[in-house]
């Protein structure tokens, strides 16, 4: 096979993967057990991306990231290799509510992705006005809407439904997920599922109605199943390190590892690391690319043929975020917490709040339940960089002072801390369904290179590990496929 930087004694083709986020660990996770030489290359001090725990007030809690779905197979299957399987702990309340129009409000009980099906709960949830649950009711009645090609989640959505049902349920929820805004993202790429099935409703409601599940009188939802580990999401990346050392003993990871440049050679990529002054070269058979677009750009468009579909990672926004996590003694929220039958609840931008969503984590995951009352408040919409230049304790004050406001919690916390992520999250705008497809067919033409992350089928941890499978198994095959050309060149 190709490469310089192949194994001398193994013969093993060197396969590099750019990123130590959860999608880079997890390609090498999946490579461990192949015959290649595996090397990841991150570029900040740590690995692990945005899944990182540290403790507040003695408590072990997640910095960013801090679940998965828990009937993706695929993802805890992969959680149950690292030997972390007994680990994984079930969500205790995953309901969430809304605080709007003066109060915490429970979400409708039959809702997709914030989009309503049952007019009747919608009106008892409270979270519309009467001119917004009246405009919401036209959807029923409305022609059919022509959609030509992707349009923006707003667009769509207040068309159907009003602009209420979009203010007040769709934007909080993209802004939990994607801390983006419905007038800028991409309906097709974002509510994917809804889309879909728009196309088989004239009916949004109707749409949304078909993807959950009908609920007999007084009946309420199931509740969504998400998992965590017990010691915190965060500690995933360093067991997937574990493992892949443990089967790999040839395989490194390092910090630390900026690559500044990617070029083809004529025996497969040469990788430029660290200063300008003193660069390193790395040879490699195959390469994955698990950064964020910015850095993947300046990657990418540096080969021959591939820089004008890739000109467009230059283009993507990306949010950042602040995640505010405060300690409360139990006494200081009245009434407690566990009764109040929701485990967070989102603040819509139309209320003109920093924080933007508020996780009751010993709520939600009853196993760190204990002397104190862990909340993590999530502070950060796109175009909001301003509000994140703060020092700690302003972000602090601004959010116990509207934490208390929402659920009249009283006294201070005993406990904070602020973990801070600057450009976390990729906005998938209008469009990005196609510009990630000419993205991944001008990658694929190129052998041995494959692209996976955040940026190109969602942003949740799960996702990204799927994306980092088909990464894996790209390499993989283009491997194996060039061994057989050489070996019917050589003859053999």
């Amino acid at each position: 096979m190709a490469g310089t930087e192949r194994d001398q004694a193994s013969g093993k083709p060197h396969v590099v993967i750019i990123g130590g986020g959860i999608a880079g660990l997890a390609a090498a996770f999946y490579l461990r057990n192949e015959p290649v030489r595996v090397t990841v290359l991150e570029g900040s001090s740590r690995i692990g991306g945005k899944l990182s725990v540290s403790e507040v007030a003695g408590v072990a809690v997640d910095e960013g990231a801090e679940s998965l779905y828990a009937n993706r197979r695929k993802t805890t299957g992969l959680v149950k290799e690292t030997g972390l399987g007994e680990r994984i702990m079930s969500a205790g309340v995953t309901a969430s509510a809304i605080w709007t129009r003066g109060a915490v409000r429970q979400q409708p009980d039959r809702q997709f992705m914030g989009v309503p099906c049952d007019m009747d709960g919608l009106a008892r949830s409270g979270v519309l006005s009467a001119a917004g649950l009246d405009r919401a009711r036209q959807d029923l009645v409305l022609a059919p809407s022509e959609r030509d090609g992707d349009v923006s989640v707003a667009a769509h959505v207040a068309g159907r439904l009003g602009q209420e049902v979009v203010d007040r349920l769709v934007d909080p929820f993209l802004a939990g997920v994607f801390s983006g805004r419905a007038e800028d993202l991409s309906f097709e790429a974002t509510l994917t599922p809804l889309a879909k099935a728009a196309r088989a409703h004239v009916s949004l409601a109707d749409a949304a109605g078909s993807l959950t599940p009908p609920l007999a009188p007084g009946e309420k939802p199931p509740p969504v199943s998400v998992a965590t580990l017990d010691g915190g999401f965060g500690s995933l990346p360093p067991a997937l390190v574990r493992e892949v050392l443990a089967a790999a003993p040839d395989a490194s990871v390092r910090t630390g590892a900026s690559v500044r440049a990617l070029t083809r050679t004529a025996g497969g990529w040469r990788l430029t690391v660290g200063p300008v002054t003193g660069p390193e070269h790395i040879d490699a058979d195959a390469v994955v690319v698990a950064v964020p677009a910015g850095p993947a750009s300046t990657l990418l468009s540096g080969i021959s043929g591939i820089a004008p579909a890739v000109s467009a990672l230059a283009d993507v926004p990306y949010a950042s975020v602040a995640m505010v996590t405060l300690a409360y003694p139990r006494a200081a929220f009245p009434g407690g917490l566990s009764g109040r039958g929701y485990a967070a609840y989102r603040v819509p931008a139309v209320e003109k709040k920093a924080v933007k969503e508020v996780t009751f984590t010993t709520v939600k995951w009853p196993h760190l339940a204990g002397e104190v009352e862990i909340v993590r408040c999530s502070l950060g919409r796109f175009g909001e960089e301003h509000l994140l230049l703060r020092d700690d304790a302003d972000l602090v004050a601004l959010a116990t002072a509207e934490l208390a406001e929402a659920t009249g919690v009283s006294g201070v916390p005993v406990a904070s801390r602020v973990s801070r992520w600057p450009d976390a999250l990729p906005q998938y705008t209008v469009g990005h369904l196609e510009r990630v497809r000419r993205i991944r067919e001008a990658v694929a033409a190129q052998p041995g290179l494959a692209v996976c992350g955040a940026l190109y089928e969602g942003v949740g941890a799960g996702v990204c590990m799927a994306t980092a499978r088909k990464a894996a198994d790209q390499v993989l095959a283009w491997l194996k496929s060039d061994a057989a050309a050489r070996s019917v060149a050589a003859g053999v």
